[in-house]
């Protein structure tokens, strides 16, 4: 038997259909979509209102990157959700919720996002988070906020990447 101090046994993070069993903030929500490959190329379909997948309409759009090992955040919304849509690359969203009423509050979760499993994912208004490329390449996000963007008047709010207000570390954040 193997009695090594520092070891750690990992623990279930998919079912065994391959679903993740971790808690997410409230609202946090996902829509899959799916890549059609031919002899010529692929195409993907982005958004689409007919999906109901979320109540609000489509009012505008952009594109943001972030280099490979790089980290965007802390940021957060309090007027508008944003809708993430990773085109290449690999990111780590990690999200905390500090919302007073909300029943995750408190709670640090973290979502990967990528190009081989395309999927839209909604971040609810009050949610801190932040965006760390764990790929080797830069990626690529579209987001399709709910509500179109006020320069004289942003709905963006930060805080340092290693500040204490939030509990995570992108120092160590796998424990190793």
């Amino acid at each position: 038997m193997n009695t090594m101090k520092e070891q750690k046994r990992d623990i279930q993070t998919v079912t065994t259909e391959g679903k993740p069993v971790g808690l997410l903030p409230e609202g946090v929500t996902f829509k899959e979509l799916s890549t059609q490959i031919d002899e010529r190329g692929s195409v993907c379909e982005l958004f689409d209102s007919r999906w109901d997948w979320h109540p609000d309409p489509l009012v505008f759009s952009y594109l943001f990157t972030v280099r490979p090992e790089m980290i965007k955040g802390w940021g957060m919304h309090m007027q508008h959700e944003d809708r993430y849509l990773l085109l290449l690359g690999e990111m780590e969203v990690v999200l905390y919720d500090a919302r007073e009423d909300s029943p995750t509050n408190g709670l640090v979760a973290k979502v990967v996002l990528s190009e081989y499993n395309r999927r839209l994912m909604n971040i609810p208004a009050g949610i801190w988070h932040a965006d760390h490329n764990i790929g080797q390449k830069e990626a690529f996000v579209v987001n399709f906020p709910t509500i179109c963007y006020d320069h004289t008047n942003p709905d963006k709010y930060r805080l340092p990447v290693d500040t204490d207000q939030i509990p995570y570390s992108f120092v160590n954040p796998s424990g190793w």
